[in-house]
C-alpha cells in the first residue's frame, strides 16, 4: 500500500474533483495540492468546506501551460497526482471540439512530461512510491447493445468529440508507460451523479427543471441506457486504486446500476413529490426532444476486476444516492444560483455540428 501524503490534484473544483478533494481532507488528512483553471465548470465553492485547511492550497492553472506545471512540482512535490482535469460535457464537445482537444490530449501530455521529468529527480525510495492516477470514462468505449459489458480489455470505440478526446488521452498514458516505466494507473468510470454536479449533466437539469415548472426535456424515447455511480463511491475507488492499484494496469469504477434515461427522470419525480410535493405530478413537466446526434446507446461496466482485486464494491445504490442528491439540491440552492446566475442558464447544447469549424467562441 502506497505511503500518499501529498496529492497534486488536478481539476479538484470540478464535480468529482471537489468531491475527491473535500474527501480527501475530511476522512484521510491528505496534504491536496488543488490545481483548476476555474473554466465554466470549476467551482471554488464546491471545495469551500474545505479552504481553510492547513491542508488545502489552491492553484489556479491551466494544465497546458507546461512552465507552470513544471512549477508545481518543484514547488509542491508531490507524492502522486490524481488527473481529473477535462472538458466533460458531450454536448458541448459537439457544438465546440476544439477545447477538448485542447485540454483532454494537449494538456494531458503536458503534464504527463512535467509529472515524469520530476519523476526522474526524485530519490529511489520516493520514485518508486511515486504513482500518476489517470482518470477516463466509460465512453471511450462507444456503445453497447441490449446486453454485455465494458470490460478492462474492451476494443476503443469512442463515438463523439469528448469521448475521442479522452481515448486519446488514455493512449497517452499508456505509452508513456510502456515507453518510459511511468508509474501510471487508469480508471474508466460510468457516468457520475451526486451533491455539487454541475448543472448540465441529466440529473441535476431534471431536479432543478422540475423546481422551476419547467419542462423537463428528455432525449429521443428515453430509452438510452446508462451505469449510474454515486461520486463518493467513485472518490472511494480512487483512493484505493491509487493505494493499491498495479502502475500500468487499468481498472474500471461502476455502479452496478443501470437505468433508462426515462426511469431516471420519472425516478426524480417520484422523490421530489415526497420531498417537495405540488399540485400537478412532477412527471406532467416531461417533454419528449429531438435526440442528440451519435448518441450512444447503452454504457454498462464491468467493476469485477476492482472488485476482485482490490476490494472495492459501491456502498449507495441507486435509490439511496439518488434520494441524497436530489435532497442536497432541494436543500442548497444558494450554491446551485450562483452557478446559474453565470454564462449557463440550463439551455440545450450539442443539437448540431459546430457552425465555426470547430472553434470556440
Amino acid at each position: 500500500m502506497q505511503n500518499i501524503k501529498n496529492l497534486l490534484v488536478t481539476g479538484g473544483c470540478g464535480f468529482i474533483g471537489s468531491a475527491l478533494v473535500r474527501w480527501l481532507i475530511q476522512e484521510e488528512a491528505v496534504w491536496v495540492v488543488n490545481v483548476d483553471a476555474l473554466t465554466y465548470a470549476g467551482n471554488p465553492d464546491s471545495v469551500a468546506s474545505v479552504a481553510g485547511s492547513p491542508n488545502y492550497t489552491f492553484l489556479q492553472a491551466d494544465i497546458s501551460d507546461a512552465a507552470t506545471m513544471q512549477r508545481v512540482f518543484e514547488t509542491h512535490q508531490p507524492d502522486a497526482v490524481v488527473h481529473l482535469a477535462a472538458e466533460s460535457h458531450v454536448d458541448r464537445s459537439i457544438d465546440g471540439p476544439a477545447t477538448f482537444i485542447q485540454t483532454n490530449i494537449v494538456g494531458t501530455y503536458t503534464l504527463l512530461e512535467a509529472a515524469r521529468q520530476y519523476w526522474h529527480t526524485l530519490p529511489r525510495p520516493k520514485r518508486n512510491n511515486f504513482r500518476f492516477l489517470h482518470v477516463s470514462t466509460d465512453e471511450v468505449f462507444g456503445t453497447l447493445d441490449d446486453t454485455g459489458f465494458f470490460r478492462e480489455d474492451t476494443p476503443y470505440r469512442p463515438n463523439s468529440p469528448y469521448s475521442a478526446s479522452k481515448a486519446a488521452s488514455d493512449h497517452l498514458v499508456r505509452a508513456w508507460y510502456h515507453t518510459y516505466g511511468f508509474p501510471v494507473l487508469t480508471t474508466n468510470c460510468s457516468n457520475n451523479y451526486g451533491p455539487y454536479q454541475f448543472p448540465e449533466k441529466l440529473i441535476p437539469v431534471v431536479i432543478l427543471k422540475a423546481l422551476a415548472g419547467a419542462e423537463i426535456p428528455v432525449y429521443g424515447n428515453g430509452a438510452n441506457v446508462r451505469d449510474w455511480l454515486f461520486v463518493d463511491d467513485h472518490v472511494r475507488a480512487l483512493w484505493r486504486v491509487l493505494q493499491q492499484g498495479i502502475p500500468g494496469e487499468t481498472y474500471n469504477i461502476g455502479g452496478w446500476n443501470e437505468q433508462t434515461n426515462l426511469s431516471v427522470v420519472h425516478t426524480i419525480c417520484q422523490i421530489l413529490e415526497e420531498l417537495r410535493p405540488t399540485k400537478m405530478p412532477y412527471s406532467r413537466q416531461i417533454t419528449f426532444v429531438t435526440d442528440r446526434p451519435g448518441h450512444d446507446f447503452r454504457y454498462a461496466m464491468d467493476a469485477t476486476k476492482i472488485d476482485r482485486e482490490l476490494g472495492w464494491r459501491p456502498q449507495e445504490t441507486f435509490d439511496s444516492g439518488l434520494r441524497k442528491t436530489v435532497k442536497w439540491y432541494i436543500e442548497n440552492p444558494k450554491w446551485w444560483q450562483n452557478v446559474l446566475s453565470g454564462v449557463y442558464r440550463l439551455e440545450r447544447l450539442g443539437t448540431q455540428a459546430p457552425k465555426d469549424g470547430g472553434k470556440n467562441g
